[in-house]
């Protein structure tokens, strides 16, 4: 993989989410230094927009294959880092199988970068972790990330002379592994959705985390003892080498598909940036009176957020509900049914900012009309199918406001 390149240093990108659209500086900026970086990625490179939807990964797949070198899971497209093209790059050292605790993915790739030998692993935190649909995770579980990098450390103190971890826990989360992990050099952070635009020092460890969605990247090189780090925004440029003409073909192709009308948008979403929370708090009071649902319940995370104009397009559906998540109706747990600012306060702490209707919940809630993901995630996963999917009831919100 590095036999026939000198490098010099790490760059790091993290939480891609698909972003197609303005992936062509990144594409164009990995390909020109991989003769003398390594380059890895902190998780989350697949789902998030049509693309990925459209593609199935396909194109995420090729990207990855073709210009990164070590990979950390996310729980964004954990099932594809099975794909054994794509198994062989990505590096994590907790998650093990629950039968036999052995590692799901290589613990370790030891490089050499300038002068040193470096071991490069991964980490996904459990909140991480728990964020995977249950079906893609069963049989699998994580170990608490300390643990395993001491253990890892220990295996390999002979052939290392620096540590770099790509973790997928978010930057708070890194930052306590400085305490119990001081032989850590460097830590590249992903998952925790916000701007870090320079490099943290914590005693000897360099944190550092660069911008998400093709925005940036992370670098870290050795300097003298130790490692130099920065943030930097990806230089602007129109065109792909011709090296990578074909994922120029696989994404013109999927762009032409998303631009596909659905429709003009309702007044109240025109020519804006997206209010989630808005749509969403529309969205369950439709839903609660039009299908009959004695309450609705979704977190707000299962929406992103875009800038719309006038009408909507496949592409803008497909960006604001990127994970094609069914509609069903899902029992609630005995504990909970009787308790519902305790449902509400465990979904939230779960799962993110929780909308709901009506106002207030009734004091007896057996069963919600939610997500097949929330239902499966958190509330035992007993569902009847309601019929309907989100991105369904999202498209005729903005547009004609019949949710059915």
């Amino acid at each position: 993989m590095t036999a026939t390149r000198r490098l010099q240093r790490i760059i790091a990108t993290t939480d891609f989410h698909s972003a197609f659209d303005s992936a062509v500086p990144m594409l164009a900026h990995l390909h020109a230094a991989r003769h003398d970086s390594l380059v890895v990625d902190c998780g989350d490179f697949f789902e998030g927009t049509g693309y990925y939807r459209l593609g199935h990964g396909r194109i995420e797949r090729d990207v990855l294959v073709r210009l990164y070198d070590a990979i950390a899971p996310g729980n964004h497209g954990w099932a594809h880092h099975f794909e054994p093209e794509l198994h062989h790059i990505t590096v994590c050292v907790n998650a093990v199988d629950d039968r036999t605790s052995k590692p799901l993915f290589h613990p370790v790739q030891l490089v050499r970068i300038g002068m040193r030998r470096v071991a490069v692993t991964g980490i996904i935190g459990p909140q991480a972790f728990n964020a995977i649909p249950a079906e893609q995770r069963a049989g699998h579980r994580v170990v608490e990330p300390v643990r395993a990098l001491r253990e890892l450390m220990l295996a390999h103190h002979n052939e290392a002379d620096s540590w770099v971890v790509l973790s997928h826990s978010g930057f708070d989360e890194d930052l306590k592994l400085a305490e119990s992990c001081p032989f850590l050099d460097v830590v590249l952070a992903g998952h925790c959705h916000s701007e870090q635009p320079e490099p943290v020092h914590v005693g000897d460890t360099l944190f550092l985390k660069g911008r998400e969605l093709a925005a940036g990247y992370a670098l870290a090189q050795p300097l003298g003892t130790g490692w130099a780090a920065q943030v930097a925004d990806f230089p602007p440029t129109a065109e792909l080498p011709d090296e990578l003409a074909s994922l120029r073909g696989s994404i013109a192709s999927c762009r032409n598909e998303l631009q596909t009308s659905l429709g003009p948008l309702r007044l109240p979403y025109r020519n804006s940036p997206l209010d989630r929370r808005a749509l969403l708090k529309e969205l369950v009071e439709r839903l609660h009176g039009g299908l009959g649902a004695e309450v609705v319940v979704l977190n707000e995370t299962a929406l992103r957020a875009t800038r719309l104009g006038t009408a909507v397009s496949q592409g803008d559906l497909l960006a604001i509900e990127p994970f094609d998540n069914e509609l069903v109706h899902a029992h609630v747990p005995d504990e909970l049914a009787t308790a519902p600012d305790a449902l509400l306060a465990r979904l939230t702490e779960q799962a993110g900012p929780i909308v709901s209707a009506p106002h207030p919940l009734p004091t007896h809630v057996p069963t919600v009309l939610t997500t097949g993901y929330l239902a499966t995630a958190y509330l035992g996963g007993r569902t009847r199918q309601a019929g309907l999917r989100l991105a369904q009831a999202v498209r005729h919100t903005l547009t004609d406001g019949d949710p059915r």
